[in-house]
């Protein structure tokens, strides 16, 4: 409830208000009051920092994210049926679809998004076990179904387009599992920043990024709402072969937990060091080469407790072949290490790896790159 449940209801409380025609920032006072009054008035324990932080903060780089994805399918259609068009942008962003249906769509009317640069894909798949320390969770081995999207909106290189809104360029990625449910969630967009680019060949963008993540990989859970510096570029290597990336580092106020943890008081939480890096090496038309990395260093900078420090990685690597038109083959590599320390658990770390096989659908023919 509090990694994952309260930014989703902050999202709710930011989407209310963003459907309504307030800005990004309008949206987010929005989200942070109506946190504040139900920590006050809703509940009868003493109001919790967690809470007000991850419900308006990471609500609202949540919300954005699923404001814009669900206009998108407004915008673009995807081939369905006005009344599906609704209906599926509804289920992307539940406030936007209720207002749209109780105003007529008289006042929450569809974003003006100003043609991004968009790269998306969903995968389905098998994933099997290949390393599994459980450390001190009492938590089942159990290979995993699961389903994978991933879109990046306002890629480097679109001509005309401009970084001059929040979330005018934003990295959203989830996977459910029949295991986990949501096994993992990152909502990343530029909060303030300018574009840059050198000769023909290279185009990026840098400034200030807002990032909510979550990461459930069986045995333990992390949840992060922070802010980082960072970039996104991309480089023609030649006629046919691009490079795109992202790196930021930053600071979020983090939380890191055992799943079913044998005994108790196995979490820290505090204001945490955090970096992301994903690389995408891609063959126009034929395939794409991705590798991802996320890493929170310590989720104890602020914790009330003594003991301990927590160290969590995530690492993701991939192959995407495609077999013809937008329908396409990847193997897949994920990695999940946490590194910790309690004073009454002997254990010291925790991993699961699996490789996978799944079924990719790209929304457009290619793998992302952008052409200018």
């Amino acid at each position: 409830m509090n990694q994952l449940g309260h930014p989703y209801q902050g999202s709710v409380y930011f989407g209310l208000a963003r459907s309504n025609g307030l800005t990004f920032w309008e949206s987010m006072g929005f989200a942070f009051a109506g946190s504040a009054v139900w920590e006050i008035a809703g509940e009868t324990t003493t109001p919790s920092r967690n809470d007000q932080i991850t419900t308006s903060f990471g609500g609202s780089f949540l919300g954005e994210a699923l404001y814009r994805m669900a206009n998108l399918v407004l915008d673009e259609g995807y081939g369905l049926s006005p009344q599906w068009r609704e209906a599926a942008a509804a289920a992307v962003s539940p406030p936007l679809g209720f207002n749209r249906h109780v105003a007529g769509g008289r006042r929450a009317a569809p974003w003006v998004s100003k043609s991004p640069a968009i790269w998306g894909r969903l995968q389905l798949g098998v994933g099997g076990i290949t390393s599994n320390n459980v450390g001190p969770s009492l938590a089942p081995r159990r290979n995993e179904v699961a389903a994978d999207f991933a879109l990046d909106y306002g890629l480097p290189g679109q001509p005309d387009y401009t970084w001059r809104r929040p979330f005018d360029y934003f990295l959203f990625r989830v996977r459910m599992s029949n295991v986990q449910g949501v096994e993992s969630l990152t909502s990343r967009g530029m909060l303030f920043g300018a574009s840059y680019g050198s000769g023909r060949n290279l185009r990026g963008i840098a400034g200030l990024y807002g990032s909510y993540d979550y990461l459930a990989p069986q045995v333990f859970r992390v949840a992060s709402t922070g802010l980082s510096l960072g970039s996104n570029a991309q480089l023609w290597l030649s006629d046919h072969y691009a490079l795109q990336g992202h790196v930021s580092a930053g600071i979020g106020y983090t939380s890191i937990g055992t799943n079913l943890a044998s005994t108790s008081g196995q979490y820290h939480y505090g204001f945490a060091p955090q970096a992301m890096l994903t690389l995408r090496l891609i063959g126009i038309d034929r395939f794409a080469f991705e590798l991802a990395a996320l890493e929170f260093f310590d989720g104890k900078l602020t914790s009330p407790g003594p003991d301990g420090a927590d160290r969590v990685f995530r690492g993701d690597a991939s192959l995407t072949w495609r077999v013809s038109g937008h329908h396409a083959v990847t193997l897949k590599y994920l990695t999940s290490r946490r590194t910790f320390a309690f004073e009454s658990v002997p254990e010291r770390q925790q991993r699961r790896d699996t490789v996978g096989l799944y079924y990719t659908y790209q929304f457009a023919r290619g793998f992302g790159a952008v052409n200018w």
